[in-house]
């Protein structure tokens, strides 16, 4: 059995480790709360954008130079984890996903025809151990999404597409379903689905400029911008739901093992006490 000084140090080690993990998970509730915010604003701005271009263009099926369909010979993935680690399962999931798109596409296509782009220091750390060159480094996209770094990264993954250096461009990222539930999401961002009527017969008296087309083009730019964005945005805001419930269930697992060490703890010092009565009391016969 251990001693009763090595119980002691033991029990200071964990209450320590204890407040750490309860400083932590306050923190993180805090970012969550925050992201949540970022999230609400940036969902009600897509939900905007998809009108603007259902009503818009509700008329005809447009299909623009994003939503040209051609067989995939070279694909490009954008993997988005966190920066650090203490979050669960979060990461391993990511990693777990963009794993086995890797193996199904390395099948189809072969290794030299996957591009990816990994968002955060744990996919890319996974990225560099798969064998697999990291096409940037854009760990700063995730510790504070913002649109424009957003953009500039889409702007990149258009160019190429437009170019034909890659004919599809899919996402794995996190998506917080409650949270005590993240989910991986795995979605296709280009080529893009044509527009089609979805306003369910809606009739509405606008006058396009310059044509449907061009607008149609122009909208799509931008909303696949807004898209990456919005990945970006749900994927923190599932970082830091995840980061709080690891946290607590730490916080948790410390009080049930304190409870066990003091009670340990007490019966050790309640022997101990006990057996020095017995000698004194057998000293004095």
């Amino acid at each position: 059995m251990a001693s009763l000084k090595e119980i002691k140090e033991r029990i200071k080690s964990i209450d320590s480790t204890r407040k750490i993990t309860n400083a932590m998970r306050m923190v993180s509730s805090s970012k969550l709360h925050k992201a949540q915010r970022r999230l609400q604003a940036v969902l009600q701005y897509d939900r905007a954008l998809a009108a603007m271009l259902d009503d818009l263009l509700s008329e005809d099926a447009v299909v623009g130079p994003f939503g040209e369909l051609r067989r995939t010979a070279r694909v490009a993935i954008v993997a988005i984890s966190s920066n650090s680690s203490l979050c669960g399962a979060f990461n391993a999931n990511v990693i777990k996903e963009l794993k086995t798109q890797v193996e199904n596409y390395e099948a189809q296509l072969g290794s030299e025809n996957i591009l990816l782009f990994p968002v955060g220091n744990k996919v890319a750390d996974a990225v560099r151990r798969m064998g697999y060159e990291a096409r940037g480094e854009y760990r700063q996209l995730i510790d504070k999404p913002d649109f424009a770094s957003a953009a500039a990264l889409m702007g990149r993954l258009k160019g190429m597409f437009l170019a034909g250096e890659v004919d599809r461009v899919i996402t794995v990222s996190q998506h917080m379903r409650s949270m005590a539930v993240q989910e991986v999401v795995v979605e296709t961002v280009l080529p893009v689905s044509p527009l089609s009527g979805r306003s369910g017969g809606r009739q509405r008296d606008f006058i396009v400029e310059p044509d449907r087309a061009t607008l149609y083009d122009r909208l799509t730019d931008h909303a696949l911008d807004q898209r990456l964005y919005t990945r970006l945005a749900d994927s923190s805001v599932a970082e830091h739901a995840a980061r709080v419930v690891a946290m607590q269930i730490a916080g948790d697992n410390a009080d049930k093992l304190l409870g066990e060490l003091r009670l340990t703890y007490n019966k050790s010092r309640q022997m101990a006490i006990t057996s020095q009565l017995l000698d004194i009391f057998s000293g004095q016969r």
